[in-house]
């Protein structure tokens, strides 16, 4: 494993999942920053691919990449720098539930080990979830924040028996599964940042997001929040860019605290359904209680569009 202050000459990345909706449009920045990106895509398909992953950019490379076999992700990894990592759920088992998290710790350790392996390897941004930050419980000893009325930020973690016991399958996995990526990246000598992203508001999110779980006691609590798909993108490729970047940042541009922002979001939900009447809704404003200072400081003086040479 290289040092982590250690510059290669390679601008060359790799993203897995590259055919996610996330992973498609880190791909298309980072080809705009002028990076050589490997594309690393589950169940790849011409036919149901991306415009950008079938656009013949000599730049970009496609690779058929199974999470559970170790040496296909070595041969995606092969000559990068860097890995952006998401993990998307396999095409047979797409619902989260209390099996899920087994998959997702057995997918993060291999990746993780696969990059330890390659030598070329700088920097990895490993995506994880604002849920494995939020479900708390009060006597949890792994959270500084004590108090239930304390604002939440990258030093706690959600609890995994408050997950299981409520069957929030999604932060139970995305829990265990950075853990398990930390633990062997401080073992291993890896360089890795996380990105501990809110609701994605992108063209994929739907009624069932696992991420919804929980989401009127994320809305009471102050800490339901969300993130627009190209500052998410930003934040990953600030994160990678900027040498001083380390450890978790929580990641959101919006935090639904308002009626208003709960009725437009179940609408983008669900189209159908009737807006209440404006005179029966709720007027309050509930404090937010989530924290992203970490990466809004870092991401002071990012350039979102700009090609880096």
């Amino acid at each position: 494993m290289a040092p982590a202050a250690l510059q290669h000459e390679s601008r060359t990345v790799c993203v897995m999942d590259a055919s996610s909706c996330l992973g498609t449009t880190l791909v298309e920045r980072l080809l705009h920053r002028g990076y050589t990106v490997h594309a690393a895509v589950q169940n790849h398909s011409e036919n149901q691919s991306p415009n950008i992953l079938s656009s013949g950019n000599k730049e970009l490379k496609i690779f058929k990449s199974d999470p559970f076999d170790y040496q296909s992700i070595i041969e995606a990894l092969k000559g990068c720098s860097g890995l952006f990592y998401t993990f998307e759920p396999p095409q047979d088992q797409p619902t989260y539930d209390e099996f899920m998290a087994e998959l997702e710790v057995r997918v993060a350790h291999n990746v993780l080990e696969a990059c330890a392996q390659t030598d070329t390897i700088d920097k990895v941004v490993f995506t994880s979830s604002a849920t494995a930050v939020i479900w708390r419980g009060i006597d949890d000893p792994n959270n500084t924040n004590k108090s239930s009325l304390s604002d939440l930020d990258e030093r706690d973690w959600s609890d995994i028996t408050f997950c299981r016991n409520f069957k929030l399958w999604h932060a139970m996995s995305k829990t265990l599964a950075e853990k398990t990526a930390w633990a062997l990246a401080m073992d291993r000598g890896i360089n890795m940042v996380c990105i501990n992203a809110g609701l994605l508001l992108g063209p994929d999110l739907s009624i069932t997001n696992p991420y919804l779980k929980g989401a009127a006691e994320m809305y009471e609590d102050g800490v339901f929040a969300t993130a627009d798909l190209d500052f998410l993108v930003d934040a990953h490729i600030c994160v990678f860019e900027d040498v001083s970047s380390y450890g978790r940042y929580l990641c959101f541009n919006h935090v639904i605290n308002r009626t208003e922002d709960a009725i437009k979001l179940a609408q983008l939900l669900s189209p159908v359904s009737p807006q209440p009447p404006t005179c029966d809704q709720d007027m309050r404003i509930i404090q937010q209680r989530i924290s992203n200072k970490k990466l809004n400081k870092l991401m002071v003086d990012f350039e979102s569009g700009a090609q880096v040479e």
